[in-house]
């Protein structure tokens, strides 16, 4: 008898599966399948649906349970579905008392609690990931996770270095700051408080975190005591993943995206300014209802003009009732393949970022799998003990992460993780 979790969708979502777990358990449910869904695309809807069928075929003595942003939006489709006993909503899912008696109707997010506690150490306990906020106030066109997620909720700032210290206790090095719109926090407290006043808290509550680091952020959003702690908090990772979604101004108009693309570059440029070491990161849409030839050339140029480090693309996907469904769609082949090629540029920029570690001596986190991880987030190639910090010089790389060897040691070493 055992409890299987399927995870669908954001980090968050990850964190919130062991959540269920430990609700699902608390109320006896013992032999079950869990599956916490994502709406963020289509295809993640329908990957839900397909994992909830072969659930039912495989093990059609398991009651299911399902729960997630997907199930929030729309309970009967997934409440129909075979094998399906309850639907759980996104706002009562860390709950035992929503796996126990009968099934109900799930609550409007909107009405939700304040904003669960979610944090749980990753693989080996180097690193955890910490939600602090969840929910979206802002109504971007393409997407319905406000509808999964409810209005922005925070976690006051006095539980969140709390759970900062526990994970500490426990052994924990790194702790990831995560949430649905990260930047958000703090708006619905007391005081209205920025985010970069959380990071502060934490860091002066925690003296023994070695590394706080901060998971996707809207680039439209940064406060000033956040940009202020990356100039002067070594301990803050100086790695910024930005929510940025395109690249050409009429587009990102019509997202009803709430910067520009002279913001983010002018933001880049600050923060690289405060803290020279900095690498950034990006979430991208490629094929969005309008785009053109000219638009999609502006967004590939917008990733050389910013230098990123990384790309995230996701190809448009068309959410039923949102505004961007009512606007004239781009053909799916040329998504699929505008998509390829953003791709292809964010393998070029990671190549180019990793290029120019070449030569330089980092501080590197070991995790597991054969892994470590510089201030910058870049991935280098190094066995070692997790959760230890290391001096390593890097001698280049695959294209995915960097090689390395012990700083001091003799630069014509094999690096790790290179044939021999």
């Amino acid at each position: 008898m055992s409890l299987e979790v399927v995870t669908f969708g954001c980090r968050l979502n990850a964190l919130e599966s062991e959540a269920m777990r430990d609700a699902a358990r608390a109320a006896g449910l013992t032999d079950a399948v869990l599956v916490n869904t994502c709406a963020v695309t289509g295809e993640a809807v329908r990957q839900a649906r397909q994992a909830i069928r072969r659930a039912a075929r495989n093990r059609p003595d398991r009651p299911i349970v399902v729960s997630g942003c997907a199930a929030q939006i729309d309970p009967d489709a997934f409440r129909d579905l075979p094998g399906v006993v309850r639907v759980v909503g996104n706002g009562e899912k860390g709950q035992a008392a929503a796996y126990a008696g009968p099934a109900r109707a799930v609550p409007d997010v909107f009405a939700a609690a304040p904003a669960p506690v979610a944090a749980r150490p990753l693989g080996d306990r180097v690193r955890a990931h910490l939600a602090v906020q969840t929910g979206c106030d802002h109504r971007c066109t393409f997407c319905v996770i406000p509808y999964g997620r409810g209005a922005s909720r925070s976690v006051p700032a006095g539980e969140v270095v709390r759970q900062v210290q526990g994970l500490v206790a426990a052994g924990v090095q790194e702790v990831v700051l995560t949430g649905v719109d990260l930047t958000s926090w703090g708006q619905d407290l007391p005081g209205t408080p920025p985010l970069g006043r959380l990071v502060r808290r934490i860091l002066k509550g925690t003296p023994d975190l070695p590394r706080l680091r901060l998971s996707s952020i809207d680039a439209a959003e940064i406060d000033p005591e956040l940009l202020a702690a990356f100039a002067d908090e070594p301990r803050l990772m100086p790695w910024l993943h930005l929510s940025l979604q395109h690249g050409d101004d009429l587009i990102l108009k019509r997202m009803k995206r709430r910067h520009r693309r002279a913001d983010a570059e002018a933001l880049v440029a600050q923060v690289r300014a405060l803290r020279s070491d900095v690498a950034f990161g990006a979430d991208l849409i490629v094929g969005f209802p309008t785009e053109s030839d000219a638009a999609f050339a502006t967004l590939l140029d917008h990733v050389e003009a910013l230098d990123l480090a990384a790309v995230h693309a996701f190809p448009f996907s068309l959410r039923p009732g949102t505004p961007a469904a009512r606007l004239p769609q781009v053909r799916g082949e040329v998504i699929q393949a505008r998509a390829a090629a953003l791709r292809a540029a964010g393998t070029q920029a990671r190549a180019r970022h990793l290029e120019r570690q070449t030569g330089r001596t980092v501080t590197a986190l070991v995790e597991h799998g054969g892994r470590a991880r510089a201030a910058d987030h870049t991935e280098i190639h190094w066995t070692g003990t997790p959760g230890t910090l290391v001096d390593l010089l890097l001698t280049g790389h695959d294209g995915r992460r960097a090689h390395a060897v012990a700083a001091g040691a003799n630069r014509l070493a094999v690096p790790q993780g290179t044939p021999h």
